[in-house]
Formats: structure tokens, C-alpha cells, sequence
């Protein structure tokens, strides 16, 4: 199994807490489309030993892009590489440009709900949807380009159209109380949505939140109260059937992300368009996140990508890193037979502490996290990588 990750560098405005590769100038907007294609055509040999079960528009805001160019750049696709008989393709896409492409919020004025069977007809069978959240003073403070009223409509739209839904929410927002973190997650529930992938606010360096917060104009995060949030919401979506596959990922049976699980499990993905990421097992490559410098390259037939061959330690690290995440754990036979009895033996010895203070523990040959340890997977991870 392999996937391909396309990405589109292009939003409406910028959100305050994203440090994402992105363009609010669309100028450029025909010349990038052109330059993707030609990306996967001077590629396709990378994968010609693999059949591609997941295709993946992120960004940026790929709901930014026509019906055509979508249409186009998934023929595309088709045509450079050997797809499996059900792929899943999934857009990432905001509820303004949902709702303004299918439904009106003026009651006297009614549109068909074009989009969502466009999307259908040219092959998109799972939609990522970027609410964040349900409540007007936390999008404003993001500075998302939907309000409350168009992340509800365009939920009661896409789920007449779409069984397969993700949505994006965001807890440890500063000034959201746990009554009001529990009311965005009632909400979501309340669509029967069958995945939800939730994340904390990061404070990033060079966005505007920081900038703001070291101003003094927006609360710092509080990352106790985070970590409050993310507990409230592992026990509400756990009752209501979630599994927690990830952590940041809860999918009801059969509706975990494949595009993602797949980058969790070390399975090669070829990343297309500005800043994109590739991985084929041995070696990891990133496109140049520029635009113009993108495009000016591949008018030349040259991808603009630099690359890395991965040491058996950095094998070693980015598999506990991604092991740790998910329920899936970190392999001790895996370890033995990819890395060998070094590897294995430091990985024991460096759990140990953790296993003692209830945040790991050892099962039927795999080490996972706890409760009380998901939050902290991460710092936990790095504890356990081999320094070379």
C-alpha cells in the first residue's frame, strides 16, 4: 500500500495559528495546478513498483480549487500511477467554501447542494472538514474564514451527501472553558460525524498568535487546561464509540483514516505540490516551499525536492516516534528484527521509568502508552530515541 499527498498552497486569509506553507494571492493559481501534473508525471518511476490506495488534497485549503482543477489533477493521477480498485481520495476543505458552493444561508434563495455531488462524481469519497470550532469567539480569534452559523450548515449539507466525514476541532484555545469544549464535541456528535482529529493550540513561532500573545493581547495556552480538554474529550468520544487509533485521531470501526494510518506505519507516500514531504522507506525528500520557485523548476522538467537517506537511527526514532501515537504500539519484535538486539536492549532499559510511573506499559510484545501517558507521547518519545 502506498499513497500520494498533494498539496495546495493556497487559502482565503491566514489563520493566526497556522505555520503551514500557504498563499493568499491565488494569481498563481493555473501555473501551480499545471506544475503539480507535471510533478507526477516526472515521478511516476518512484512508484511504479506500487499500487496507490489513498490519494490526499491538503494544504492550505484544497476546497479552494474548481470542480475542473480537481478533476484534472485526479485524472492526473490515474494516468502516472497504478491506483488500486477502491482508493480512498480525500479533500481537506473549510465549511465557507462548502456552504458557498452548494447552499444559500438566505432562506428566501435556494441552490442545489452542487458541491458535495461534484465532489462525489469525480471520485472523492471522504471529505476532512476544517470546523476547529463551533463558537463564533474562537474563530474569530483564530481568525477562520467561516463563522458558527456556516461550520453548523455546511455539517447538516455535507452529511446528506457523505458518510465518510472528518472533522477538525481544536481544544486548550485560550478563554474556551471545559463546559465550552464539551458543547463543540456534544456538537460534533450530535452529526453522527465517524471521525474526529483534534489538536491543541500550538503557539508556533512567526505566526501572529505569537506575536499576539507576546503583546499581551491574547492569553498565553494554558497547557494544564489543555490537557484537561483532551482527557474530557478522549472519555466523551470513547463512550460514543470512537476508538482513539492515533492521538490526535478517534474513528469509529472502519472509518480510521488509511491515508494516515499509513504514514503511522511506516508505509512509503509520495508527497506532490510546494513543501510536500515523500517517504519510500529508505530515504525522505520536501519540495521547496515556494510557490514561484516551485512552479519556475518544473516549467524546466526539474522537482525542485531535496533529500535525506535515513540512518538505521533515524529508522529507529521515527518508528517509536509514530509507534508511540497510536494503538498499534511500538513492536518489540519489529525492533529486534529491523534494528537488532542493541536497539531492542536501549528501548527496554529507557521504557523502564516510564512503565514505573504508569505512562507506558509492555503487552503481548508491545509497548504502548497510558491514559495518563497519551498526553505526553511525545516528550515520552524522544526519551526513548537512540542519540547517535
Amino acid at each position: 500500500m502506498s499513497g500520494i499527498y498533494i498539496h495546495i498552497p493556497f487559502c482565503k486569509q491566514a489563520c493566526h495559528y497556522c505555520n503551514f506553507h500557504f498563499s493568499t494571492s491565488l494569481k498563481k493559481k493555473d501555473e501551480l495546478v499545471a506544475a503539480l501534473a507535471k510533478e507526477m508525471e516526472l515521478r511516476k518511476d518512484e512508484f511504479k513498483n506500487q499500487v496507490v490506495e489513498t490519494i490526499y488534497f491538503g494544504g492550505g485549503t484544497p476546497s479552494l480549487l474548481s470542480i475542473d482543477e480537481l478533476r484534472f489533477l485526479i485524472d492526473e493521477v490515474y494516468k502516472n500511477y497504478d491506483i488500486s480498485e477502491n482508493p480512498e481520495i480525500t479533500i481537506e476543505a473549510n465549511p465557507d467554501d462548502l456552504i458557498s458552493n452548494s447552499v444559500s444561508l438566505n432562506p428566501a434563495e435556494v441552490r442545489p447542494p452542487t458541491i458535495f455531488k461534484d465532489y462525489k462524481t469525480i471520485g472523492i469519497n471522504r471529505l476532512s472538514i476544517g470546523i476547529q470550532s463551533f463558537f463564533e469567539q474562537d474563530l474569530k480569534l483564530m481568525n477562520r474564514a467561516h463563522n458558527s452559523e456556516e461550520a453548523i450548515k455546511c455539517l447538516e449539507e455535507a452529511t446528506k451527501h457523505f458518510d465518510n466525514i472528518s472533522i477538525d476541532l481544536i481544544y486548550g484555545i485560550p478563554g474556551m472553558s471545559n463546559e465550552r469544549w464539551i458543547q463543540n464535541i456534544d456538537t460534533a456528535l450530535a452529526f453522527n460525524i465517524p471521525h474526529i482529529s483534534s489538536y491543541a493550540l500550538t503557539v508556533e513561532p512567526k505566526t501572529a498568535l505569537e506575536t499576539f500573545i507576546k503583546k499581551g493581547l491574547v492569553k498565553n495556552v494554558d497547557d494544564d487546561l489543555a490537557q484537561e480538554q483532551f482527557h474530557i474529550m478522549i472519555e466523551k468520544l470513547e463512550k460514543a464509540g470512537f476508538i482513539h487509533y492515533e492521538l490526535s485521531n478517534f474513528g469509529k470501526p472502519e472509518y480510521f483514516s488509511r491515508n494516515n494510518s499509513a504514514y503511522w506505519q511506516g508505509k512509503p507516500y509520495l508527497g506532490i505540490g510546494p513543501s510536500a514531504h515523500s517517504f519510500d522507506g529508505k530515504h525522505r525528500g520536501w519540495n521547496v516551499p515556494n510557490n514561484s520557485k516551485y512552479i519556475n523548476s518544473l516549467e524546466k522538467n526539474v522537482v525542485p525536492i531535496e533529500t535525506e537517506t535515513l540512518s538505521i537511527t533515524d529508522h529507529y526514532n521515527e518508528y517509536v516516534m509514530t509507534g508511540l501515537r497510536t494503538i498499534w504500539g511500538i513492536s518489540l519484535e519489529k525492533i529486534e528484527e529491523e534494528f537488532g538486539e542493541k536497539y531492542k536492549t536501549y528501548l527496554l532499559e529507557q521504557s523502564q521509568k516510564h512503565i514505573i510511573e504508569h505512562l507506558m506499559y509492555l503487552e503481548d510484545g508491545k509497548l504502548l502508552v497510558t491514559k495518563k501517558g497519551k498526553f505526553l507521547s511525545d516528550g515520552i518519545a524522544s526519551d526513548l530515541f537512540m542519540l547517535n
